[in-house]
């Protein structure tokens, strides 16, 4: 194996573990990624636009197994690697937009567990964060001779316009304190403050002196501040990658559901009015979570028209433009050559000895293209996950050859991981044929 294709052991078990459980590794994306080459292309524009001090929002809308949760991984490697920060979670049942029983603050102290920077990619980065903006504060003070504290005040002032905006300062503020005086349990306070761990007004203000805790309602003024301090911290902007979306699809409750969607309409609306700084949105979800006119975003008559695709983008055309980007199932070239870097990456445990030909790999593939219900299971999660099956199989016992085992593989379908959640709200406005019998 050649010096350019070698694999580091942590990123090719990372990738093999994880593709082969059907879930999106955390480090060493780019040694599998194939095609999407318009979309990212669009998205590291939105990610300029970012640094520049705008603002963007992205709805990345596929099938189950057809490479979102991946794509969006990517995009976040890309932002870090622009001295971005960044910041990502799954929506469930208890992490929503919008709640009135902690959802909304759940979902908030999830993206802040997960903040990440290039230092830090695999999260937890808020601390650093933090330390990062007193440590630049205390770096001006000593250049000019001027008190900390002094340099702190002046440059959290520019928060202060922004609802929410003096309670943060002030909890930046107990930091510096913090750290001015040895006192880590103030500091401890502070982060779980802007973690969004505090679940009352009394816990808030006996650690730390503030009335105000990040709930519910706060959800979205919290992440502009974020944005904002992120800045003043020395990175470029935020931003901010929420997959899973269709948990909000299946949501039975209308007024819980549409509560969501107005949310998402705020956000939407900030982003395309460049209303926000240094802020940015990505949103996976399915197509019904999209286009469904009686559940979906389509449900909602504003983000419908807001969503809308380009009337002019017809026989082949696509606007990467609009705030919704689709991902169309890899083509069989694109396949082919994914299979490639994963035999690749396998055979990198085995000092590159090459477990399949490239003979091999198109018999896989026309294989499982002409399995029975192929046209619903050969997406890219269920390609690599079988693939890298058989390539350990061959990697664990040298003896055997691939012909001998494409009989034994069966498709199945992805399944729709909101299923599994228990997705259900306080009563069932939408089903109204529930209660009717013969």
């Amino acid at each position: 194996m050649s010096n350019a294709t070698k694999i580091r052991p942590k990123e090719r078990d990372a990738i093999i573990q994880s593709l082969r459980a059907g879930v999106v590794p955390r480090i060493g994306q780019q040694h599998v990624q194939v095609g999407r080459v318009r979309e990212i292309e669009a998205l590291i524009n939105d990610i300029n636009r970012i640094i520049d001090g705008g603002s963007g929002i992205r709805l990345i809308i596929g099938d189950y197994g057809s490479g979102k949760s991946f794509f969006l991984s990517l995009v976040r490697t890309v932002a870090l690697h622009k001295k971005l920060v960044t910041a990502h979670a799954d929506l469930d049942p208890n992490r929503r937009l919008h709640g009135t029983g902690g959802q909304a603050r759940s979902l908030f102290a999830e993206l802040m567990r997960n903040m990440s920077t290039r230092t830090k990619p695999e999260g937890n980065a808020l601390a650093s964060v933090v330390e990062r903006f007193v440590s630049s504060a205390l770096g001006e003070a000593k250049a000019n001779g001027t008190n900390p504290g002094v340099v702190i005040a002046e440059r959290l002032e520019k928060l202060s316009e922004m609802v929410g905006g003096y309670d943060f300062a002030d909890v930046i503020g107990a930091y510096w304190r913090g750290h001015d005086t040895g006192n880590d349990q103030l500091k401890a306070d502070a982060v779980r403050w802007l973690r969004g761990e505090f679940t009352t007004k009394t816990d808030a203000r006996a650690a730390l002196g503030v009335r105000t805790f990040v709930d519910d309602a706060g959800f979205y003024d919290y992440l502009k501040l974020m944005a904002r301090f992120v800045k003043l911290a020395g990175y470029d902007g935020l931003l901010v990658c929420l997959d899973e979306m269709v948990n909000l699809y299946k949501l039975s409750h209308t007024q819980s559901r549409n509560a969501n969607y107005e949310q998402i309409l705020r956000i939407l609306n900030d982003c395309l009015q460049g209303s926000t700084e240094g802020l940015g949105f990505l949103m996976g979800g399915t197509p019904e979570f999209l286009t469904d006119t009686r559940r979906g975003l389509f449900s909602y008559e504003a983000l419908q028209s807001r969503l809308a695709e380009n009337s002019f983008a017809k026989n082949g055309l696509v606007d990467m433009s609009g705030p919704v980007i689709r991902l169309t199932t890899l083509s069989k070239e694109e396949t082919f050559v994914l299979l490639q870097k994963l035999r690749i990456v396998v055979a990198s445990a085995d000092s590159g000895r090459e477990l399949i030909s490239d003979q091999g790999i198109q018999a896989f593939m026309d294989y499982c293209y002409n399995k029975v219900g192929a046209s619903h299971f050969a997406t890219p999660r269920n390609f690599a996950k079988y693939f890298l099956d058989l390539l350990v199989i061959l990697l664990q016992h040298p003896d055997q050859r691939w012909e001998n085992h494409l009989g034994g593989l069966e498709f199945k379908a992805d399944i729709d991981p909101s299923t599994l959640l228990g997705m259900e709200d306080e009563g069932d406005e939408d089903d109204e044929l529930t209660s009717f019998t013969l």
